[in-house]
Parts: structure tokens; sequence; C-alpha cells
């Protein structure tokens, strides 16, 4: 029923005098007390998020959506709550929903930037935070992300304006801060980038987010100048303070965490029986590709400079590193009794699934028909049941690099934190969370029947060539000497993944980076030595 007007009257009163728990208090007697108001049910929800409630927040935006579909507010509301939920294609739709009510409504363009950000789409990021800052031109905080965009590309001439324009709006902000610390530092005045990401540490008002961005960053300055142990407390610190702010929400009581599902994933499967997971080939289309690869691996294992030297074909359409078995994760990796729902699959429902697949892949800008469509995303090797069942005759790239340098570079990177990178926040379960995905990869394959090809990255340094022609004897693909050039690549496509620095610089040798780390990394080799071995590196 509609709320007692009054009831609305103390509760506007309340926003207008920022006496927000007295608002909340108003709202939450009068829905207890049988009424329903978007406004009183985005109070509620609000409550809720803060106290990490997000289930209950989502429940009531929802209906709050129901109840007025075109409320710009609850739109905006709905989508930050189910991008706390890592639910980033709704919580884009509800943006962009808000911005289809009311086009000049800078924070959802704002947060469709940061989204959008967070799962690599970077130039619809860009685009979101360039709508924003025109829409809001004295607000430093789109301004400070476009020129940490800027920086994530080297772009320095870029990002420079762009941070100092953000630092003169708002002194200190912390996005523009550390963007500008980052181009200080690439152009030399490494000193003046060291003190920038210092007072940033030191600032009490500085978000604990932004601290652990300056602490990384510090300890990346550290690591290229030599001094690792500094370095390496630096990364730690860095870690530990994004711990302090996601511990609850990824790992807290009643949380199944991603070893926990890697747990029962592998239980699960050391008694499947291998007929009921080795599904049949789909019915041919004209859209189909010439081939279907999935690159997996783990991060930071050298799938990027591998789709960077592949997609140098126009033969080849790629992924780039971002979700498109969505749905089907949703509905087939929740638990025993869902997988067995996707062993037991009809072919209707498995080419549903499959158009869903391909519709998600379109949307994302790529076209696959008739061309070697690579499907990028290393964690990907814990969903190969999907894969397996859907896409019985996709191919398998499996990336492999140096486990040691693998996990020492996943503990020091600054990824967006979700249930599996929140592992990364210590070395310790960086190190179990890579021995848990080896060893169910290892499973999935003996059980599988697909067909795979292992690449290592040292093997692509050492022998660029024969490594690379392999990869395209296997995939179906003509090798080229363009490939060689990959680096040189830059203007046709952004990278999104954390190596984009990396690859611009072209192949490098990175592996064995781990022996300057020996010592802090020794408590974590029991984990990595099977897979030290059984890839083939040297115990030392």
């Amino acid at each position: 029923m509609p709320p007692d007007p009054a009831v609305l009257d103390q509760v506007m009163a309340a926003i207008r005098g920022q006496q927000f728990d007295l608002a909340v208090d108003l709202a939450e007697t009068a829905l207890l007390g049988g009424a329903e108001h978007p406004l009183l049910l985005n109070l509620r929800a609000w409550r809720a998020e803060q106290a990490g409630r997000y289930g209950a927040a989502l429940a009531d935006l929802q209906r709050a959506r129901v109840l007025a579909p075109g409320d710009v507010p609850t739109l905006n509301a709905l989508g930050l709550c189910l991008a706390n939920l890592n639910r980033q294609a709704e919580a884009i739709e509800a943006f962009a929903s808000a911005i289809a009510v009311n086009p000049q409504f800078g924070p959802a363009h704002f947060n469709i930037g940061w989204v959008c950000e967070d799962i690599g789409e970077l130039d619809r990021a860009r685009a979101g935070f360039q709508a924003a800052a025109r829409l809001s031109p004295q607000d430093p905080t789109p301004l400070a992300r476009l020129a940490g965009l800027a920086a994530r590309a080297s772009d320095w001439k870029t990002a420079r304006p762009l941070a100092e324009k953000a630092l003169a709006l708002q002194p200190g902000q912390p996005s523009a801060a550390l963007a500008l610390a980052s181009v200080e530092i690439a152009e030399g005045a490494a000193a003046s980038g060291q003190r920038r990401l210092a007072a940033l540490i030191a600032d009490p008002a500085v978000s604990a987010i932004d601290k652990a961005q300056a602490h990384g960053a510090l300890g990346d300055l550290l690591d290229r100048q030599g001094a690792c142990a500094e370095a390496f407390a630096r990364f730690t610190a860095a870690n530990q303070t994004l711990r302090g702010v996601y511990a609850a929400r990824f790992a807290g009581p009643g949380v199944q965490t991603v070893p926990d599902m890697l747990t029962w994933l592998a239980r699960y499967f050391q008694t499947a029986p291998p007929a009921a997971w080795r599904g049949a080939p789909a019915r041919p289309s004209p859209d189909d590709p010439a081939a279907h690869v999935f690159l997996l691996g783990f991060p930071r294992s050298g799938t990027t400079v591998l789709e960077r030297v592949l997609t140098t074909s126009a033969r080849v359409s790629a992924s780039e590193e971002r979700e498109t078995l969505t749905d089907a994760t949703v509905e087939f990796m929740r638990g025993p009794a869902a997988l067995d729902r996707l062993a037991a699959i009809s072919e209707v429902d498995a080419e549903r699934h499959r158009r869903l697949y391909w519709a998600r892949v379109r949307e994302l800008g790529a076209d696959p028909a008739g061309r070697v469509f690579i499907d990028k995303l290393p964690l990907n090797s814990i969903k190969l049941p999907l894969i397996a069942r859907l896409f019985p005759e996709a191919r398998i790239l499996f990336a492999v690099r140096d486990p040691r340098d693998v996990v020492l570079s996943c503990f020091r990177q600054r990824f967006r934190v979700n249930p599996s990178m929140f592992e990364f926040l210590t070395l310790e379960g960086a190190a179990r969370f890579y021995a848990q995905v080896m060893s169910l990869s290892a499973l999935y394959q003996s059980r599988f029947g697909l067909r795979v090809h292992q690449h290592r990255y040292e093997d692509l340094v050492g022998d660029f060539e024969g490594a690379t022609r392999a990869v395209c004897d296997f995939i179906g693909l003509e090798w080229s000497e363009d490939m060689r050039r990959f680096d040189r690549d830059g203007e046709r496509r952004t990278i999104s993944t954390p190596s984009a620095a990396q690859v611009a610089r072209g192949l490098y040798d990175g592996g064995g980076q781990w022996r300057r780390y020996a010592a802090q990394l020794a408590p974590v080799i029991p984990h990595l030595r099977p897979w030290i071995e059984r890839f083939g590196y040297p115990p030392q």
C-alpha cells in the first residue's frame, strides 16, 4: 500500500537535513507497517548494502524498479548493487536504462565507466567517463579516471594534462595523483613520483583501496630499483589493506570461497563417468567460426601476449579476456546437482546455451563467422565442464609459465578484487589457488577427451617462430612474419589486462624473475613443486 504522505514528508525532511540514519529508520518502520514506495525501499537497501547484505538490498531495489520502472535513482542504485555482487552485465543494463530515461544523469555515465573498466571494456569505460566529465565539468573524478586509463596504456601525453586538471579541481585527488605519479616515474622523475605516492599513503583521508594502489605502485618502483625486500613489503602492505576491505565479503562466515568451489568440483569429477562429459557436436551453421579456440591456463601465464600475436592475422577474432560463458556458468556451475543437469543436458538446451554464448560474443564486438575465434579467459580453466558439454569440438590452448613467476606476478599485481582475485592477496593463497586450478585442469583433461595443446611462455621467448608455428598448426591458422610485429599493433585495439604495458614493449624474457624473491617465495614452494616438475622447469 502507498505510505502516508506525512511519512514521506518526514523522510524527505530528514534527507534534506542530512539525517540519513533517521530517514532510513522512518523508511524501515513504514515498510514494516506494510507501506511500499521506491524511496523507502531505496533507503532500506542502502542500509543493507552498508552492512554487506547485498542480497537483501538487491531484493528491495528490484521491487522498487517494479514499482517505478523509470525512476532514475532506483535504476542507478540497482546498478551499483549488482556491480557489488559481481553481476556486471546486469549492472551496466541498469545504468544504461537510467541514461535512456535521463541522458543528462552524469552518475550513471560514470558508473558505466568504472564497471566497464573493471571488466576490461576500456573503450566503453572511456566513453562513460568522457560523458560524465562533459556533464559535470567541475567534478574531478571522471577526469582522474580518464587519466588513469591513459596511464594504464602508457599514454603519458594524455595522462598528464588530465591528471593535472583533476588535481587543480581537487588537490590530492587520489586517482589523479596515482596517474600523475605513474607519468612522473615513466618520464624519469622517479623521486617526485615516489613522494607523491608516499603522500597518498600518509593521508588519512585517502581510502583504503587508493592506499593499496599507492603501496603497489611504490612496490613496482622499488622493484625496478632492485630493492626487492622493500618492494615485497609494499606488495604485502597493498594486499593486506585490500584484505581488510574485502575479507568479510569474500571469505566471511557462510561464504563459499573459490577454493571451496574447486574442492567440490575435484571431488565430483574424480568419480564422474567420462562418457557423460563428451558432448555431441553442434549442428553446423553459416555463422560458425572456422575454428573455435579457448585460451586457458592461469592469470599471468602469457595468455595476453599469445592472443596479441595471433590476432595480427585478419583471420582471427578474439574475446580480449571478457566473460562469455555467463549464462551457462550461472545455470550449471552452482553445485553437484547443477552439474548433473549439465551432464544430462538435452541437445535442445545445449543449443540454446550455445546461442546465448555466441550472442554474448557478438555483443562484445567480435565477429567469429568464418574466422578463427579465440576466447581468452585464463580462469575459464575452471569451467572446462561447460566447454566439454557445449563445445566438444573446441580446441584448448593451455598456457603455462614457470609457476614461481606466475604466483609472484599474481601476488604483486593490482587486479580488480573479485572472488578469484581475492585469493592473490596472500602469497599462500595464490600458491594454493594455482595448485588447485592446475590439479583440476589436469583432472578435466583426463576425463573430457578434448583437444589440448600446451603452450609454454618461455618457449615463445626462446623460439618465437617454432612456438607460434606449433600453435598455428594446432588451431588451423597460417603462420605469418607479421606475427613477429605484434607489439606494433597498438592502435588496432586496446588491451584490457594488466599485461598491456608489457605487451606494448614487445616480447621480453620475463622468466626467472622469481629468483630475486626466492627467500619470500620459499614458504610456498611445496605447493608449486609438483607443477614445476610436471611442466619441466628447473628446480632452482
